[in-house]
């Protein structure tokens, strides 16, 4: 008998610890529901009291958003964002601001902006075409200036090679060269989006709440209403889907640009950060083999951190003026427009 209730007293403690387990999980996946359940709704009615800026162009796969600015009739010059920008549009604000001569384009990939959240495998073969689709649609001139910040080296590279008769020059912003020690460094992909269902439950929605500076771009360059716009988009867009399977491929896409550079006769113009030269020991000497091969090709170091178009697009403005002028040809291509 004493046994019995000896044995009775230690599974008692047992079940009671399992059943405060039980209701605290009840309770977390009710509070998670109703989070999400809220985080969704306030997110609708967000987007639809908010108007979307942009065009929206059909390509393979879907929608991407096309934003386009400054002079109608002058040097086209498009713009590709870096991994992660969660409005393209409004990032390069600055930027575009100081090209306002040129008529500027930006193309907000699968993932960014307003374009659709959700997209065919992230390659840059895929990236590449639907680009391409893209700009075959809009009225614009031919060939066109490709600058391209970050990751979006990869696609500047690729499209070149593709497209070579379309594209008269290349800017890149500190851009990412495909090296061999990128390659290496592979994530998962097809697993499952924790940045994603963390966003989905509400959680980015709290941190914009509490710190909204924590998202903003450290640039003085921004206007109020820029910055609660991106504030606001980050909520939406943060961790979707394309954007993770983009993250994932950049190791697969780097192996895939491997050994490949510029057409020698693209002029092609890189901006580094010195931050970046800094803490990379082998970036610059990375962006000097890419172009080495390319006749007309320059490598201006400005100081500042990786986004170099939020603080150094006056100076980066005027140096693509003088850049592209040079590079013109003096009977078969137009001189470029000043930027004052």
């Amino acid at each position: 008998m004493s046994s019995l209730t000896n044995h009775t007293k230690r599974r008692w403690p047992f079940r009671r610890t399992r059943k405060i387990l039980g209701v605290v999980a009840i309770t977390a996946l009710g509070i998670t529901l109703a989070s999400t359940a809220a985080n969704a709704f306030l997110e609708q009615q967000e987007k639809s009291s908010t108007a979307q800026y942009g065009e929206l162009v059909e390509v393979a796969g879907g929608s991407l958003n096309v934003v386009r600015a400054g002079t109608e009739g002058g040097q086209p010059l498009v713009l590709l964002s870096g991994l992660g920008t969660i409005a393209p549009a409004l990032d390069f604000a600055p930027m575009i601001r100081e090209l306002d001569a040129y008529d500027v384009i930006v193309v907000e990939r699968f993932g960014y902006g307003y374009s659709d959240m959700s997209a065919r495998d992230r390659t840059v073969e895929n990236i590449s075409t639907e680009l391409h689709e893209a700009l075959s649609s809009l009225d614009i001139g031919k060939p066109y200036v490709l600058a391209g910040h970050s990751i979006a080296g990869f696609y500047t590279l690729d499209y070149a090679n593709r497209y070579p008769s379309e594209v008269s020059a290349v800017i890149g912003i500190d851009p990412t060269v495909a090296t061999t020690q990128l390659e290496k460094h592979s994530a998962a992909s097809g697993g499952i989006n924790i940045i994603g269902i963390l966003s989905a439950i509400g959680l980015v929605r709290t941190v914009v709440s509490v710190a909204p500076g924590a998202v903003d771009p450290t640039s003085d360059d921004f206007t109020t209403s820029e910055l609660e716009r991106m504030r606001q988009m980050t909520i939406w867009n943060f961790g979707n889907a394309a954007v993770a399977d983009e993250s994932a491929r950049v190791a697969s896409n780097a192996a895939a640009l491997h050994g490949l550079t510029y057409p020698e006769n693209i002029p092609v113009l890189h901006f580094l950060a010195s931050d970046s030269v800094t803490t990379f020991p082998d970036w610059l000497e990375s962006h000097k083999n890419q172009l080495k091969s390319v006749n007309r090709h320059e490598i201006v170091e400005l100081k500042g951190l990786h986004n170099l178009h939020w603080t150094q697009s006056t100076a980066m403005a005027k140096k693509i003026t003088q850049f592209l002028q040079d590079s013109a040809p003096s009977q078969a291509q137009s001189t470029p427009p000043q930027v004052q």
